[in-house]
């Protein structure tokens, strides 16, 4: 027999209770779902935001750094990249260190556009931060930090 739900539950809302990692990955969706609302006014996705803002921190990154710091798949990263120097935001060249790579760079459009959208971006993660008292954040940002050190010890 099969269990009814209210509208809105899932045959598996029940699964995930009381389970830290459901609750973080339910957070960390439901901060990219809101981040991605707000970019699509600049055109831009979750990817694509996070390679303009890591490059516009850097001298120029393969594509495979790229893909490793924003943590995506290396064919999300092709594309994305794609779509980045298709529209100007992103320049490539080869690199003077190996034939076979690309090194990408933000280009003056890129960062005009990263400025305007990160505004955005960081207004939705004011919004998150005003939800919590000073302190309160602070302790939520140092549990978050030791379940990163917990869960990456021995990498």
């Amino acid at each position: 027999m099969v269990k009814e739900t209210p509208a809105g539950d899932g045959p598996t809302s029940d699964v995930g209770a009381g389970r830290l990692g459901q609750t973080i990955k339910r957070t960390e969706q439901a901060l990219i779902n809101r981040k991605s609302r707000v970019l699509k006014e600049f055109g831009l996705t979750v990817p694509q935001y996070a390679v303009l803002l890591v490059l516009s921190a850097s001298e120029g990154m393969s594509a495979a750094q790229l893909a490793r710091e924003c943590m995506v798949t290396p064919q999300t990263m092709a594309t994305v990249l794609t779509n980045l120097h298709r529209s100007g935001h992103i320049e490539r060249s080869p690199s003077s260190l190996h034939q076979k790579i690309t090194v990408n760079r933000i280009s003056e459009s890129g960062r005009a556009l990263l400025t305007r959208a990160d505004q955005a971006a960081l207004a939705v993660e004011g919004a998150l931060s005003a939800e919590f008292s000073a302190s309160e954040l602070q302790a939520f940002e140092s549990y978050l930090e030791r379940a990163v050190a917990t869960l990456t010890a021995g990498d």
